[in-house]
C-alpha cells in the first residue's frame, strides 16, 4: 500500500467522525492531556503527596493510574501518525518548531519513563517522579502549541 493511500484511508476514517484530520488531532491530544492529568493526580496519591477526596483502595488507585496512561498512550498514535507522516517536522514559526522538537523527544521520554517503572528499584527514588513529570511537561507543551492554539485560533468544535 502507498503513502498516499495509507493518508487517503486514514482521512475518510478520521472524518467520519471529526470534520478534518486536524480536529481529530487535537481533540485526541486533548483526550491524551486529560488522561495525564489523571496520571499525576493518581501518581501524587500513591506517593503519598496528595491526601485523597474519595477514598479508594491503592489497588484501584494503581489500576485507574495504569489504565490512564495505556489509554492517553493509545490516543497519541494517530496523533503521532498524523504529525510524522501527513505534516512532518516544521519550522515555519516559534510556535510549530517548538511544537516539532517537543514532539521529537515524546516517545523517547516516554520510553525511558517506561524503563524506570518496570525497573525503579534499580534507580534513584527521585528518578522515576522525574521522568513522569518530564513526559507530562513534553506532552503539555505539545497540547499547548497544538491544540490550545487551535482551540483558540481556529475552532473548539469537532
Amino acid at each position: 500500500m502507498l503513502v498516499a493511500d495509507i493518508n487517503s484511508t486514514y482521512t475518510s476514517i478520521v472524518t467520519s467522525v471529526f470534520s478534518t484530520t486536524i480536529a481529530a488531532k487535537v481533540w485526541f491530544a486533548t483526550a491524551a492531556i486529560v488522561l495525564a492529568l489523571v496520571q499525576i493526580t493518581t501518581a501524587a496519591r500513591l506517593w503519598g503527596h496528595l491526601q485523597p477526596i474519595i477514598r479508594l483502595p491503592t489497588a484501584t488507585v494503581q489500576r485507574v493510574h495504569r489504565w490512564s496512561g495505556r489509554i492517553a498512550f493509545l490516543f497519541t498514535l494517530p496523533v503521532v501518525f498524523h504529525c510524522v507522516f501527513i505534516l512532518g517536522f516544521q519550522t515555519g514559526s516559534t510556535r510549530v518548531a517548538v511544537h516539532s522538537i517537543a514532539g521529537s523527544f515524546l516517545y523517547g521520554v516516554f520510553a525511558a519513563k517506561v524503563l524506570f517503572v518496570r525497573d525503579h528499584h534499580s534507580y534513584p527514588s527521585w528518578i522515576l517522579p522525574l521522568a513522569g513529570g518530564t513526559l507530562f511537561a513534553v506532552l503539555g507543551t505539545l497540547w499547548v502549541t497544538s491544540s490550545l492554539w487551535y482551540f483558540t485560533n481556529i475552532r473548539v468544535g469537532f
